[in-house]
C-alpha cells in the first residue's frame, strides 16, 4: 500500500503518528510524509530563514531513521489557509504525487490554525484530486481514499476510534522525534516541557486505552465514499 500523512509542521507527524508509520514500512507499505509549512517561526532567537533550513534536515533525518520520504515546505507558518484554490490545488499535487491508498492528517478540531486549515484542505483536496478533469501540475488523478485524523496535542479533545499498537517502535518514534532538535531545546528552555517524555506520556494513555503498552489512537473520517471494509492502518 501507498500511505500519505500530511502535518502541519516539521515534527507534528513524529508527535501524533511516526510509530504508526514506522509499522506501515516494516510490513512493506510506500511511506510518504508531507510537512506543509517550513516551520520558520518555530524558535525565539533562530531567524526564520535559517531556521526553515534547520527543520527541513530535521524532517529527513527524522523520515531516514524509518525509511520515509520526507516531502513538504509549500507554505509558510501561519500562511496556511484552507479557504483558496491556491492553497488546494498545492495539496491536491501532493495527493496526486502520492496516490496514497489511505491518508492521515490533523485532527479538524486542533489547538491552533495551521492544523486546522492542513485538515480541512486535505480533505478537499482528497476529493478533488480524484477528478481526472480539474488540472493541476501533477497529470495523475487519485483514487478516493480513506482519511485517517491523527491524535491531537496531549489527546485534548480527541477520542480515538481505532489504535495502532506501536510498542516495537515506541524507542524508534522517540528517536525520529529527538531529530527535531530545534524544537526539543525551544520548548524545554521557553516552555519548560520535556517533549520527548511528553510524547511517550501519550503513547502509554493511548497503549492503557486499548491494552497494548503504548498505541497511537486515530479517528476515520465518516463521511459518504470514504468508508472502507478493510483494516488499513496497522
Amino acid at each position: 500500500m501507498n500511505v500519505l500523512a500530511i502535518g502541519a509542521h516539521p515534527d507534528d507527524i513524529e508527535i501524533a503518528c511516526s510509530g504508526t508509520l514506522a509499522k506501515c514500512v516494516k510490513r512493506g507499505d510506500k511511506v510518504i510524509v508531507c510537512h506543509a509549512s517550513t516551520g520558520n517561526l518555530g524558535h525565539v532567537i533562530i531567524p526564520p530563514d535559517e531556521l526553515t533550513k534547520i527543520r527541513a534536515e530535521e524532517a529527513r533525518r527524522a523520515g531516514a531513521l524509518a525509511g520515509i520520504e520526507v516531502i513538504g515546505g509549500m507554505f509558510n507558518d501561519l500562511d496556511i489557509y484552507d479557504n483558496n484554490k491556491k492553497a488546494r490545488d498545492l495539496m491536491v499535487d501532493v495527493i496526486k504525487y502520492a496516490q496514497p491508498d489511505f491518508i492521515i492528517t490533523h485532527n479538524p478540531d486542533d489547538y491552533m490554525p495551521d492544523h486546522t486549515a492542513v485538515s480541512r484542505l486535505v480533505f478537499d483536496a482528497s476529493f478533488t484530486a480524484t477528478l481526472p478533469n480539474y488540472k493541476s501540475a501533477q497529470p495523475n488523478a487519485a483514487n478516493l481514499v480513506p482519511i485517517y485524523y491523527m491524535d491531537t496535542l496531549a489527546g485534548v479533545n480527541f477520542n480515538p476510534t481505532e489504535f495502532v499498537d506501536i510498542t516495537e517502535e515506541i524507542d524508534l518514534k522517540i528517536q525520529m522525534l529527538n531529530c527535531h532538535e530545534s524544537q526539543i531545546v525551544w520548548m524545554r528552555d521557553h516552555d519548560g516541557i520535556d517533549f520527548a517524555d511528553m510524547v511517550r506520556t501519550c503513547s502509554r494513555y493511548r497503549g492503557y486505552q486499548c491494552g497494548a503498552a503504548y498505541a497511537e489512537g486515530f479517528r476515520q473520517c465518516q463521511v459518504y465514499l470514504k468508508g472502507t471494509t478493510k483494516r488499513l492502518l496497522p
